[in-house]
């Protein structure tokens, strides 16, 4: 998706350290709690310190939602995590989002369109009256608005499990039979595949939808006999670990452990010793016992903030040429600081808005998410 970022004037890009802490204290100061900043885990440590809470994305607009006295919601994070705020939150209240830039890779790689062509040839071959459609939190508030208009849902890495099996009458929700007898999920295959192998269903059960062919690059036998049509969609983070990574761990750390984000391969988290969201991460190393090496496959960012967080433990990246997110990389404290003595000026900039009828419909598929939850 295309943004564009205002260039910051030389008063922010030449500023010392220093200077920029006194910018955004003061202004922080003088706001008090018409101000919240969210802070994303994988911010980096100087942008992060500023951060009145900090979590995961929805948590993070959960917050947002559960602060009404709060004016400006400033959120360190990415262009999706802003939408999802912006829709959350009170009419008046202003979400926004330090450089426009800042987007996801993998959000991007479903959009409305593709998703809306999938959908109609997917139509020609089977009823899409049977299809769940589901999209991953890390996804436009257009796609999540899409779901809600065809009776799916939204789901975060928590609680995916329990959202595909509300959509195919599992587990827990076997008595309240199916849903549809198929799911399309999107835009993270590997969470998709992940979890699909917890609920117990094989390989042969999945295929993989790829937007840049006809009928996704599968025959009519293939759409009809998968369960789990997974968009050809991933991170550019968690992509990078591979067995390799844990083999060569193991081979220096017999007795540590290994736990893994559900958006990496299937083939790594399969070999790990735990595999779970990012807040599941957190508690994880928090609950280990001291004195473990723990290796962790996401964002360098946190894997660092838990290893200085916990000092009776030592906590590495598992991929050791380590897996920064780019583009959550991008807020820093210049365009913080430019944010923040703007709304002291009087000035709203960077302002993330969702259209009422998405808002509406996008509701919708994340109630559904919070009903299953």
């Amino acid at each position: 998706m295309f943004r564009l970022q205002t260039p910051l004037d030389e008063r922010y890009t030449t500023a010392s350290d220093q200077a920029l802490e006194a910018m955004i204290a003061d202004a922080k100061a003088t706001l008090g709690d018409r101000l919240f900043i969210l802070g994303h885990h994988y911010q980096r440590d100087e942008v992060m310190r500023w951060a009145d809470a900090r979590g995961d994305s929805f948590q993070l607009s959960r917050l947002a939602q559960d602060n009404p006295t709060a004016e400006f919601i400033v959120f360190c994070g990415v262009h999706f995590m802003a939408e999802s705020a912006d829709i959350l939150t009170g009419d008046h209240q202003k979400v926004m989002l330090p450089d426009l830039n800042a987007g996801c890779s993998m959000a991007d790689m479903a959009d409305l369109e593709s998703v809306e062509e999938a959908w109609e040839a997917l139509g020609r071959v089977v009823d899409t009256e049977r299809i769940v459609p589901i999209t991953y939190m890390n996804s436009a508030a257009d796609l999540k608005a899409f779901v809600g208009r065809n009776g799916g849902a939204v789901c975060t890495s928590t609680n995916a499990r329990a959202v595909l099996e509300w959509a195919l009458g599992k587990g827990a929700y076997a008595a309240d039979g199916a849903r549809g007898d198929q799911v399309l999920f999107f835009p993270d295959q590997h969470l998709g595949r992940n979890t699909g192998h917890a609920m117990g269903f094989a390989e042969a059960d999945m295929r993989v939808w790829n937007p840049r062919f006809e009928m996704g690059g599968l025959d009519e036998a293939d759409v009809k006999e998968a369960t789990f049509l997974l968009w050809k969609g991933h991170c550019s983070v968690h992509q990078r670990f591979r067995p390799e990574h844990v083999n060569a761990f193991r081979a220096q750390h017999p007795d540590g452990l290994v736990v893994t984000h559900p958006e990496c391969a299937h083939d790594v988290c399969a070999m790990a010793d735990a595999m779970g969201s990012t807040d599941f991460i957190v508690r994880y190393i928090a609950d280990a016992p001291a004195g473990s090496t723990i290796a962790v496959g996401t964002e360098i960012h946190l894997v660092n903030r838990l290893n200085d967080e916990t000092p009776d433990k030592t906590v590495v990246s598992l991929d050791p040429l380590i897996c920064p997110c780019s583009t959550m990389s991008r807020i820093d404290e210049p365009h913080l600081a430019w944010v923040l003595e703007n709304l002291v000026a009087g000035n709203v900039v960077n302002q993330i808005t969702v259209d009422p009828d998405t808002a509406h419909w996008a509701r919708v598929a994340l109630q559904r998410m919070l009903d299953i939850t």
